[in-house]
């Protein structure tokens, strides 16, 4: 039956292909956006991952923290490592949720205590004149210096209310600030929110139905957002309108397993790398078809990552459970980053 079934696809895919090639561009010529990685049954395949840096011992103290004792079942942590983003030096910040602390990492895998302050830091993204923004949990949009590891707000509520918790951020070319205020919703409360700030001109919710919305980024022509949806296990897709707006949402990706995706990155050929923690890092092509994964002698809990090396060829993965940074070098580069534009 299975070999049945995989004949049929397999018909049933290059019937589809002639089809759209003789309604497209004519008999003989095929379509131009044919994607030979349409075919649903490719196996995606293995890219080998190796250590970067691990958390110095000196930094690991495990302790309990009000974080944990919700979001990590009361367990005594050492850390749990997040948003990772690189500056234009190659160093590479890295957050550690619980204890407030925010760490850089230099090329030799060197570690450094930027700040440690009454926080719980999660996303955390560089603009591209070096200030380094972070979404905190408990506090909202702040800003780092991280010469001085003074942490100032700048955005701190929304119509006079406190965010539910802001987990994840992006850029756009034009500096516009997207973040996501995930909070504790989950199925069982869709009442996520994504917003856009813009510098002199305040908040916008683009959308409050979303089911723990965490890592998101803009695609290619930055016509479209993409948002884990980690409770939903998914990958969503928000056109932005011209008014400002979104519509139209819609499921880009349905993954299964593990417990959903969390942070995401895009890379030069519209490919969307996703970290997955219960299973692994994926690589999404541009019509959102697995292609690679990241394969490890150990389990992995991979929470994050981030492009960024020579030529933006290696993609940095968080482990958190581990406090471990691993690298994999990808099939293609990652998209440029906007700390390494021009002012």
């Amino acid at each position: 039956m299975l070999r049945q079934a995989y004949i049929f696809a397999r018909k049933a895919s290059a019937t589809t292909m002639q089809e759209t090639n003789d309604a497209s561009t004519g008999e003989g010529q095929q379509a131009p956006n044919w994607h030979p990685r349409a075919n649903w049954l490719e196996t995606p395949q293995p890219i080998e991952a190796e250590r970067f840096a691990a958390l110095p011992d000196e930094f690991r103290q495990p302790r309990r923290s009000r974080w944990g004792d919700v979001n990590a079942g009361g367990r005594s942590l050492h850390s749990f490592l997040e948003g990772p983003s690189f500056d234009r030096e190659g160093l590479l910040y890295v957050t550690d949720i619980p204890h407030g602390r925010v760490f850089s990492i230099d090329p030799q895998g060197r570690w450094r205590l930027v700040v440690e302050y009454d926080g719980w830091p999660n996303g955390l993204k560089i603009d591209r004149q070096g200030r380094i923004f972070i979404a905190d949990y408990r506090r909202g949009i702040l800003m780092l210096d991280a010469k001085t590891g003074r942490v100032e707000p700048v955005v701190e509520t929304w119509r006079s209310e406190s965010f539910k918790g802001v987990n994840d951020l992006c850029f756009a070319s034009n500096g516009d600030l997207y973040f996501t205020d995930q909070g504790q919703t989950g199925l069982q409360d869709a009442t996520g929110r994504v917003f856009r700030w813009r510098d002199g001109q305040g908040l916008r919710c683009l959308i409050d139905t979303a089911p723990s919305p965490n890592g998101l980024c803009l695609n290619a022509d930055e016509s479209q957002l993409y948002v884990a949806m980690t409770r939903a296990n998914a990958i969503w897709r928000l056109p932005l309108m011209a008014d400002g707006g979104v519509s139209k949402v819609g499921l880009y990706v349905q993954m299964s397993g593990g417990i959903g995706p969390d942070g995401i990155a895009l890379d030069s050929e519209g490919g969307l790398a996703v970290a997955h923690p219960g299973t692994t890092a994926w690589r999404f092509d541009r019509f959102g078809m697995r292609t690679h994964y990241a394969a490890y002698r150990e389990e992995l809990f991979i929470t994050n990552l981030a492009y960024g090396g020579p030529g933006l060829h290696d993609l940095y993965l968080v482990d958190s459970r581990r406090g471990e940074i691993l690298r994999a070098a990808m099939p293609a580069a990652g998209r440029p980053l906007y700390s390494h534009a021009q002012p």
